[in-house]
């Protein structure tokens, strides 16, 4: 199955050449990689020009602008989902791609490895999201629940076929939330698959800039928002590209 990698980068010039050269050193050969300039205001589409990848330029600023337009200009069956500053090991996409030899599974994710975190911070956010995450993805796409599911946004392989029929992302959401609100529309099309052992080596600066516990009740709050939203309008117009 051929696979897009679509990395989102605004300002990210000192990050985005280090996550290029780890999804071009995968083992997996059949990709391709977009890089989607989202108005940035440094050298990003300059530096990520210097590889062989396609670089867009988005000019709507937003993670799911970003990631929308990425997925317009993809041509593979899976679109996988990293940020700019993520560190996947060589084998993330050939183990990630084997999670769909089963037709059932519409996406596969896993947890973060905030590797630059200070060691208590790394080593009980990555056990609470691979006990807690994955019982919690199981739970809510339960028969009596069916609610969606937990999606780690930059560490994720969905089947475009299935963004397709949804509609694409939901460009309304800028960034918080964006996540769980993509599970939660997939998750009707089939199953969403939390491999625990599918870690993505990323950075914890947002942590650091602007405080653990202040960061994660506003990932919670945001979480349960769209576990609870009922759908309406998803979409903003948005010009062409």
């Amino acid at each position: 199955m051929k696979v897009t990698v679509v990395i989102p980068a605004f300002n990210e010039e000192r990050n985005i050449a280090k996550t290029i050269e780890a999804i071009l050193a995968q083992d997996y050969a059949d990709r391709e990689v977009i890089v989607v300039d989202n108005a940035s205001s440094d050298r990003t589409a300059v530096v990520a020009s210097k590889y062989p990848v396609k670089v867009v330029y988005e000019p709507e600023k937003g993670l799911l602008n970003a990631r929308e337009r990425g997925r317009l200009e993809a041509t593979g069956e899976l679109i996988a989902n990293i940020d700019a500053d993520c560190l996947p090991e060589g084998d993330w996409l050939s183990r990630a791609v084997r999670s769909f030899g089963n037709d059932g599974v519409t996406a596969v994710t896993g947890p973060y490895d905030y590797y630059d975190g200070s060691p208590l911070f790394r080593r009980s956010s990555l056990a609470t999201q691979k006990y807690v995450y994955g019982f919690m993805s199981k739970l809510l796409q339960s028969k009596p629940i069916r609610r969606g599911a937990v999606l780690i946004g930059g560490n994720n392989l969905i089947r475009a076929s299935v963004l397709e029929k949804a509609g694409g992302y939901t460009t309304a959401i800028k960034f918080y939330g964006e996540d769980t609100n993509t599970a939660r529309i997939i998750a009707k099309y089939g199953r969403v698959l939390f491999d625990p052992d599918l870690a993505m080596k990323t950075s914890a600066r947002r942590f650091q800039d602007e405080g653990t516990i202040h960061l994660m009740l506003k990932y919670w709050y945001h979480f349960f928002h769209q576990i609870l939203r009922i759908d309406r309008s998803r979409h903003m117009p948005r010009q062409s590209p």
